[in-house]
């Protein structure tokens, strides 16, 4: 596949630059190839460009390839997380699994802060600062600081991080960037868009990039109280969101997942697990919809009450859905010590003052 890029995405400025000014395409490809080796920061990096060149382009678009600098980065035994700060000043978090097995997993953001309100989530909490744009988004995947920390490139990538990826339009613009032979070229099937449900741009998803993997949080089968978690559900109902989802599966043969965060005295009771195994079993496929619990995480700006259940009863919870003929399984999470996990990415860093905290590391202008 290779869809066209928006013009709003900087990449496409700069091949149309090239074109116009009779610039071969293959130096294109060259710069291209130095930007998702993630090696070169900055056009005069690009060794394989004439050095004119490399100089006309960094006056024009800037001496930088990557609209993003990392600030500061945490750190526990398994997860790296590292802020970011873009050229405008938006400030986002961008989370790197290392699993034992020998592979990495990146969550990205796709907005800096969130628009939508979820009550167990810290980056709801701050409200909607501004969509990233595509190029945001790819640079968190490609920035060259993940090479000087000997990390390898990530065997996949959810956009599980900061904001409600389906909002935000420019998310696929970036998922052609990721997943477009002549830019990334990522497999699309090592992707996860995880969504609470923005339906028009689920469908439209689904058509654009269908082998895309997607996660739909569901985290309630009943309207009222999911409406109260997930205030967009009186908007775009979840009912809505499977249909699509329900569609999706039966013309393209794709697994999709379903997120249930299960919080203590909210929605782990038995009836919230035979509706919710109900409502799976009323798919057209429902084989091919598989539900992920995942533990609540306490979060700064979450709704204080919420309480995490104890971990024996997340598998009681489980092995329910399990017995009841419904594909699930309990979601490893990493990173609570450092407020990585779901929902617990934060507005502490969004305002512009100093960071301060034994487990912030700063990061020199190499990104080393």
């Amino acid at each position: 596949m290779s869809t066209a890029l928006a013009k709003s995405s900087r990449w496409t400025r700069i091949r149309e630059h090239l074109a116009r000014t009779g610039v071969p395409e293959f130096r294109f490809r060259q710069l291209i190839t130095a930007w998702r080796g993630s090696t070169a920061e900055t056009f005069a990096d690009v060794n394989a460009l004439p050095a004119r060149l490399r100089g006309e382009l960094a006056e024009r678009f800037g001496p930088r390839l990557h609209p993003l600098t990392p600030l500061h980065v945490q750190r526990d035994e398994q997860v790296e997380k590292v802020l970011f700060t873009s050229d405008s000043g938006a400030r986002i978090e961008t989370v790197v699994s290392h699993y034992r097995a020998g592979w990495d997993s990146m969550c990205v953001s796709s907005q800096a802060g969130c628009g939508l309100g979820c009550t167990f989530c810290s980056t709801g909490a701050v409200g909607l600062i501004r969509n990233l744009t595509a190029d945001e988004i790819a640079a968190q995947v490609l920035h060259p600081r993940w090479t000087h920390a000997g990390l390898p490139k990530p065997a996949s990538v959810a956009f599980m991080g900061m904001g409600e990826a389906l909002a935000n339009p420019h998310v696929f613009d970036a998922l052609t960037l990721l997943t477009d032979a002549a830019y990334a070229g990522m497999s699309a099937r090592r992707i996860t868009v995880s969504t609470v449900g923005f339906a028009p741009n689920l469908a439209r998803l689904t058509d654009e990039h269908p082998q895309v993997t997607i996660t739909l949080s569901v985290h309630s089968p009943f309207p009222g109280e999911r409406a109260r978690l997930i205030p967009l559900e009186e908007s775009f109902p979840l009912a809505h969101s499977l249909d699509i989802l329900d569609r999706h599966v039966a013309t393209r043969r794709r697994k999709v997942y379903l997120a249930y965060l299960l919080i203590a005295g909210v929605n782990d009771s038995g009836a919230h697990l035979a509706a919710l195994a109900e409502l799976v079993r009323r798919r057209s496929r429902p084989e091919l919809f598989h539900v992920s619990v995942i533990r609540y995480n306490e979060a700064a700006g979450a709704a204080p009450q919420y309480r995490a259940p104890s971990s024996i009863r997340v598998d009681e919870f489980v092995r329910g859905l399990t017995a009841r003929g419904v594909h699930a399984t309990r979601r490893r999470q990493f990173g609570t010590g450092i407020d990585a996990a779901c929902g617990q990415l934060h507005a502490r860093y969004l305002a512009p003052t100093p960071l301060v905290g034994t487990d912030l590391i700063p990061v020199s202008p190499a990104g080393s």
